[in-house]
């Protein structure tokens, strides 16, 4: 989505070709990693990477070939440094020095607003996600659990069976969706915010719908609009929301009514906290009640995040138990194995997940093969040395055990590639075979990531805030 700041940096292209082509010729403190060639100046590697026809149809050969460490070309001849080995990727998520770009940031911003946990500075961030955590935190989920399970059983199963024999196709990814929503919003006994969507109307629907459809785009333009935009400063990436256009007025309508739906779910909580009415039945329930919550963060800042919770608890959601569908499709014999150890459980309440082991291998390897975000992109903000759970051999013959940036060298975290690291998940990593968690075949490493060792849901400082709710809602998905 962040492509669409970048009408500000079109206008000022000509002046920053110049400031491109001499990038081009300042030495790089990467130069000396190898890394695949590229073709275009233009592109450098950025078409093969994001326009891929299946991802990873490129990176995943390039894993092969050079390894978890290895250097490729942004746009204007830009050396990017390509990681999925789990120590630098430990180093740089846990680092405060490695932020999101710029452009990410601002568009983020002209989303959610400034405070927005996403983009805040390292203090507040820290402060806002310590408020935070009283939402997602364990008890949290467990008191969501019903919810969970309600939506599984009424939005998706019975939506199926309604439809199993007809022999007509089925949109799985719209029923899906629709469940995720639902989860969220919809009624009084939700997991996020105990007030229902459908309460703002159908424009509310429409512009969620729009966001979502923005967010997957993707072109070559986007790709040079984005790497243009780089360039520029931050204050002038910030005028890009005065822009009158059709882009921007959805996003700033999408956040305006998502600030609506934050601001009147808390104030009917208010309302029913001084009737004496316990309202730890949601999130911002809990957020509201919680009195390390009101120390640390104010009704203004949790309000703030409802736009990102809307964005990142949906369609990632949703997306990732679709592919779960789609390899249940292709495998009877797996069908047949989870069927029976789900039923092996009917009639026993409240479910516990953590008992059926196939069902958890599966959602872990779910996880592991459709990561929700297969890359991600950090900047340095100041020179660093980045070090490597394993030495590579620089294009000079020379052993490297840590690679030196410099200040504003792009680091692109293949969490993909590192879910497909035989070192750590087995020889047959690039296979979908949720049995590699039962028999012993996924190496005990250190912990890289909040769950099963596994970056889906990033880690560090800026893991997921709701990535447990994420893993009980898929597994709930699947259950009924």
């Amino acid at each position: 989505m962040a492509w669409h700041i970048t009408s500000v940096a079109l206008i000022a292209a000509i002046p920053l070709f110049y400031l491109v082509i001499k990038q081009r010729h300042k030495r790089s403190a990467i130069q000396h990693i190898p890394g695949p060639p590229s073709n275009t100046w233009l592109f450098g590697h950025m078409q093969e990477l994001i326009l891929a026809h299946d991802y990873g149809d490129h990176e995943f050969k390039w894993l092969k070939t050079y390894g978890p460490v290895y250097r490729t070309k942004g746009c204007f001849g830009q050396d990017r440094l390509r990681v999925s080995d789990p120590v630098a990727m430990q180093y740089v998520l846990n680092s405060q020095n490695f932020p999101l770009s710029p452009v990410l940031q601002q568009a983020t911003k002209i989303l959610a607003g400034d405070n927005a946990v996403l983009v805040s500075d390292y203090e507040t961030h820290k402060r806002l996600r310590a408020g935070l955590n009283n939402g997602f935190n364990t008890s949290a989920v467990r008191s969501c659990q019903s919810v969970f399970e309600r939506v599984a059983q009424t939005t998706i199963s019975q939506k199926l069976e309604a439809v199993a024999g007809s022999g007509s196709p089925v949109d799985i990814c719209t029923i899906l969706g629709a469940a995720t929503l639902e989860t969220i919003s919809e009624g009084k006994d939700t997991a996020v915010f105990g007030y229902s969507i459908a309460r703002l109307g159908d424009e509310f629907l429409e512009s969620n719908l729009k966001i979502t459809s923005l967010s997957a785009s993707q072109s070559s333009f986007q790709i040079i609009a984005d790497a243009i935009a780089s360039y520029l400063p931050p204050w002038l990436l910030s005028k890009a929301i005065y822009l009158p256009t059709p882009v921007f007025k959805i996003l700033l309508r999408a956040r305006y009514l998502a600030e609506q739906l934050g601001k009147q779910s808390i104030r009917e909580k208010k309302d029913l906290l001084q009737q004496g009415v316990d309202v730890n039945t949601d999130m911002f329930g809990f957020l509201l009640e919680s009195n390390k919550a009101q120390e640390l963060i104010s009704e203004d800042e949790i309000v703030a995040q409802t736009q990102l919770l809307l964005l990142a608890g949906q369609d990632t959601t949703a997306n990732t138990a679709a592919f779960g569908f789609l390899e249940l499709a292709k495998n009877k014999k797996l069908q047949d194995e989870l069927r029976l150890e789900i039923y092996s459980f009917s009639g026993i309440e409240p479910r516990n997940y953590d008992s059926m082991p196939l069902l958890n291998a599966f959602i872990k390897e779910c996880l592991r093969i459709y990561p929700a975000v297969p890359n991600a992109d950090r900047i340095a903000t100041q020179d660093l040395v980045i070090p490597l759970s394993e030495s590579l051999t620089a294009r000079t013959g020379e052993k490297i055990t840590h690679i030196p940036v410099k200040k504003g060298q792009v680091v692109s975290l293949g969490i993909a590639a590192y879910h497909r690291l035989e070192s750590r998940w087995g020889k047959d990593a690039n296979v979908f075979r949720p049995s590699r968690w039962l028999d012993g075949t996924v190496r005990k490493g250190d912990a890289i990531g909040p769950y099963a060792n596994l970056l889906t849901f990033l880690g560090g400082p800026h893991t997921c805030l709701g990535w447990r709710f994420a893993s009980v809602t898929t597994l709930s998905r699947y259950a009924p």
